[in-house]
């Protein structure tokens, strides 16, 4: 063979494994994807039908039952506007309550009932990590400089 025919060969051959790797990294990639739907979008029958998908929005308060004998809880999702019943077998996380926001991962199945694999609650927008708060109750305490303060009369001084 020529070394002409097998540079060419060498090329085509690379190609080709480059066309299969990009085949499977993007076979991967769709496979793995999962969207985030709020309760008035599958409502409104937007979400993909016997895919799973996320959830999110606020757990409803007072609407948390859970099975005796059972890590089986039922609740409802809700984003003010429209309500999802969600059902979840397993372990809650420890931030889940009525009135927080939660985000669920898993399929609307035939009934109308968010069967969720995964439950994720989300923490409120005053989450504070450790550190920072021990900083600040140091600073309350006077252990820590902090800047001084402006008169609350509008006064420069």
């Amino acid at each position: 063979m020529k070394p002409r025919a097998r540079r060419g060969l060498a090329i085509v051959c690379g190609l080709a494994a480059l066309g299969i790797a990009c085949a499977l990294v993007l076979n991967a990639f769709r496979s793995n994807l999962v969207f985030f739907f709020s309760p008035t979008q599958i409502a409104a029958n937007e979400v993909p039908r016997g895919h799973p998908f996320r959830l999110g929005g606020l757990v409803e308060a007072g609407s948390i039952r859970r099975l005796p004998n059972s890590l089986t809880v039922h609740f409802v999702v809700t984003d003010l506007v429209q309500k999802i019943p969600v059902a979840y077998t397993g372990l809650l996380p420890d931030l889940f309550t009525e009135g927080k926001g939660v985000v669920a991962q898993g399929r609307l199945g035939a009934d109308g009932v968010f069967h969720a694999d995964q439950v994720l609650a989300k923490h409120d927008e005053n989450y504070m990590p450790p550190e920072a708060a021990q900083a600040l109750a140091d600073a309350r305490k006077g252990e820590l400089p902090i800047a001084p303060k402006m008169p609350s009369d509008g006064d420069p001084r």
